[in-house]
């Protein structure tokens, strides 16, 4: 019996020391966080460097919602004299930040910049390229000098030409450009991806798949004389009596339409793009 109250008395030694290290780890992980001030009857704006994927605010007595893709808002739903901290958690899709909310007074800072410093990195299965990493590759590429004879196309008026096509892990990089040789300006109605059979026959059961970029470097309606843009797809394949097509269309009355067609082998000799 007295063995047995013995067991039990170090087995609660050994929780309590486990427990008050438990808490010692968490108080100083807090104490290391950046601090920031939350005054009553004001909002603080987090400004983030890439679209918010998720928030975790562990206070019911904070509100917070997302007004833009990449600015979380927060402010006290209620008196400054019940709010005696928290911890707020921000992820990127590249990054998590978390900060230390503490009771402010007016005068501080209410807009709040997530600093690189701030961030760890955050692998998310899936989310592959940031945003903004896919913007910066499109315009590295936008920049570089025309040098193979990639797939062109004229008519109406108008040439359309494939400047680059380039790949970075599973992302292809399609360059391409139309220039109006016309007095006419181009509204553009739509510019859609599809890939079609390369022979098409009265006999043949045409099948067409529409594919649409993750990304596009820019969102010009109309131009006058020239277009150029900057389309990211996910990896994609098709067997070689199939063809990627790109068919810029517009808007009517006129409603000419021009059709770049590429082929699987464009693909295949695409360019490697260095994410660095």
């Amino acid at each position: 019996m007295l063995y047995k109250t013995r067991k039990k008395n170090t087995d609660m030694k050994k929780f309590l020391i486990y427990f008050f290290l438990l808490f010692s780890a968490f108080a100083r992980a807090q104490d290391k966080l950046p601090v920031v001030y939350l005054p009553e009857n004001m909002t603080i704006h987090f400004i983030s460097p890439e679209p918010v994927q998720y928030v975790d605010i562990s206070d019911k007595d904070l509100a917070g919602d997302l007004p833009l893709k990449n600015v979380l808002r927060i402010k006290l739903r209620d008196s400054l004299k019940r709010f005696t901290g928290s911890v707020i958690t921000i992820a990127g899709e590249t990054f998590l930040a978390q900060y230390r909310l503490l009771p402010g007074y007016p005068g501080v800072a209410t807009e709040i910049n997530i600093m690189p410093a701030d961030t760890k990195p955050l692998d998310i299965s899936g989310i592959g390229l940031s945003g903004n990493q896919l913007r910066q590759l499109s315009y590295n590429l936008y920049a570089q000098r025309t040098e193979k004879k990639l797939a062109k196309i004229k008519a109406f008026g108008l040439k359309g030409l494939v400047n680059h096509i380039a790949t970075l892990g599973d992302y292809i990089f399609l360059d391409i450009s139309f220039k109006n040789e016309t007095n006419l300006r181009y509204d553009i109605e739509d510019l859609r991806f599809r890939i079609d059979d390369k022979k098409v026959t009265k006999a043949t059961n045409v099948q067409s798949v529409e594919i649409s970029p993750v990304f596009s470097l820019s969102g010009m309606p109309s131009f006058a004389k020239y277009y150029r843009n900057v389309f990211v797809f996910k990896k994609m394949s098709f067997p070689g009596n199939k063809v990627l097509h790109a068919e810029l269309s517009e808007k009517q009355i006129s409603g000419r339409v021009i059709t770049l067609t590429i082929s699987y082998k464009d693909l295949l000799d695409a360019d490697t793009l260095d994410l660095n």
